[in-house]
């Protein structure tokens, strides 16, 4: 085993006890002046509504019912901010899901007006994990969403959910289609994690990530 594989291994151990232990919702967000005192580094999950968000926050978290999950896109409109650990050590921040297409267009310019001003205004925001389905890939409403991370200079990265729902080399496709935009953006992390919430799959790599992005 190589130093860099051993380093990779305790990281993903070190993941596995954190979100193993005591982790709480903390409070819901529907406009700023509701923030929680930014004294603790945040991870924020964003991604298109139905992406499968909320059950990939359960997945990460051990939880069955950590983020509420809803078949109705867009019901989610604000930002949701979870503890993890005892001592406190990080904050997870739930995103309201993006590119409904039945939303009303002030609803729309809310989300944009909210996330955009938590963006650019969260110094402790030490990374945004953008969700995308693998059957779909990135859609334009995704990229939209990238370049408003990039003006914001927010690192992120890229996380392909329900990898299991297609064939092995569709997803291989998508993997390589979608770290090809990657690289084209500058706070764009390079490497994508394939994850699955049902089967358990890139479930200890993200939670490794997310540690990863608090530790750096």
């Amino acid at each position: 085993m190589t130093e860099q594989d051993a380093e990779k291994d305790a990281l993903i151990e070190a993941a596995r006890k954190l979100f193993a232990g005591p982790i709480a919702f903390l409070k819901s967000a529907p406009t700023l002046q509701f923030l929680p005192a930014d004294d603790v580094p945040e991870v924020a999950f964003a991604g298109r509504s139905n992406v499968g968000k909320s059950s990939l926050l359960n997945a990460l978290t051990n939880r069955n019912s950590l983020a509420r999950t809803s078949n109705t896109p867009g019901r989610t409109q604000e930002l949701n901010f979870f503890d993890v650990g005892d001592p406190l050590q990080m904050r997870l921040v739930d995103m309201p899901g993006y590119g409904f297409a039945k939303a009303p267009k002030d609803i729309v310019r809310k989300w944009r007006f909210l996330v955009n001003d938590y963006l650019r205004g969260r110094p402790k925001l030490k990374r945004a994990l953008v969700l995308v389905d693998s059957r779909h890939g990135l859609k334009p409403v995704d990229l939209e969403v990238m370049e408003m991370l990039d003006k914001a200079a927010v690192s992120y990265r890229l996380v392909l959910t329900k990898s299991d729902k297609i064939k092995a080399s569709e997803l291989a496709a998508v993997r390589e289609s979608t770290e090809a935009e990657a690289r084209k953006h500058p706070a764009a992390h390079p490497d994508i994690i394939a994850t699955s919430a049902e089967k358990g799959g890139g479930i200890p790599e993200l939670r490794a990530a997310v540690l990863e992005a608090v530790l750096a």
